[in-house]
């Protein structure tokens, strides 16, 4: 047992700490925890990440700084933590390329299950595949027969190949037979863009990145692409009540720090980030971000990721996808 860990565990009691407890005892080696958005600022984990950073400060009693590290669909600040020193100073916060990447990124330097440590997943979100308003189809069904009449001529648009967008509408086209021509672009801002311009029949995006559109009527939800219906999109219907079951394609964001963290750390800094998210207003933004919020610790987080990984990396070999 390490002298810090031996500090911990006489400070929490062998059990998690109450909150005030926990903003009353100083843990951390380093007077800096540093989280990692491994996407450009503007981002949703970005976003969510400095959310929560004045919240971590205060609560852990300790400087908390985000810092971006963005390139290879967010596994390069994902190394950076799988690297880092198992002292709590260093954590990322990941979105679903994370799943993806191991089947598209040769030689990553890491593997989820042996070098990180699934601290908790903030939630989950579905993505929405819709229709210009132009188009005449304003339904799943009228979509498909559409496409059925004029096979690879209707166009999908996602955010970039292996996008977990590309790999759902590659498990529609399997379920139904369907034809469809997929139009990457390079990131949600160029996706949007052309979706309201027209430039491509069916985008298919979560809601932070298209949702504005469907409000302003711009673009017509055929399906959303989770077991059930989400409650932020709680009109839509899902891809298996417009007669395409067995999908179930969620986005998902995620809080991991390096493998063999003790576990007074693990439990003070999921107190930490529970407490922030139970305040009323960061609930209200973590929603606003588009996020279905349903924390779940360690033992829920580490098999629902090896789940993702294992699914996603399955729909890439089966379908030959690869990278931009």
């Amino acid at each position: 047992m390490t002298h810090l860990t031996r500090r911990l565990l006489l400070a929490a009691g062998g059990s998690v700490l109450s909150a005030p407890a926990l903003r009353a005892q100083r843990a951390w080696p380093n007077d800096t925890i540093r989280i990692i958005a491994p996407f450009p600022p503007g981002g949703s984990t970005d976003a969510l990440a400095r959310l929560l950073q004045p919240h971590l400060t205060r609560s852990l009693g300790v400087s908390v700084v985000v810092e971006n590290r963005a390139g290879a669909s967010g596994s390069l600040g994902t190394a950076a933590v799988a690297r880092s020193a198992p002292d709590g100073n260093s954590w990322v916060l990941v979105f679903d390329t994370h799943a993806v990447n191991p089947a598209l990124i040769p030689n990553m330097g890491f593997e989820t299950e042996r070098d990180l440590t699934p601290l908790l997943l903030f939630g989950t979100a579905p993505m929405v595949l819709t229709a210009h308003r132009t188009r005449p189809y304003k339904t799943f069904a009228a979509m498909a027969e559409a496409a059925r009449a004029k096979p690879d001529t209707l166009t999908y648009g996602s955010i970039g190949n292996g996008s977990l967008a590309h790999l759902t509408m590659a498990l529609v086209g399997k379920a139904t037979g369907l034809q469809l021509v997929h139009v990457p672009y390079r990131g949600g801002g160029p996706l949007a863009l052309a979706a309201l311009a027209g430039e491509v029949d069916l985008p298919i995006a979560t809601r932070p990145a298209i949702g504005v559109h469907v409000d302003s009527g711009a673009l017509v939800p055929l399906a959303q692409t989770g077991a059930t219906r989400s409650p932020s999109m709680p009109d839509i219907p899902t891809l298996a009540e417009s007669g395409v079951p067995g999908i179930d394609a969620r986005a998902f964001w995620g809080f991991l720090g390096p493998a063999g963290l003790p576990a007074p750390i693990k439990q003070r800094m999921e107190a930490a980030i529970r407490e922030a998210l139970a305040i009323p207003e960061v609930r209200a933004r973590v929603i606003a971000l588009g996020i279905d919020l349903d924390p779940k610790g360690e033992a829920e987080f580490g098999p629902f990721l090896s789940t993702q990984i294992a699914t996603w990396g399955r729909v890439v070999r089966e379908n030959n996808i690869r990278p931009d």
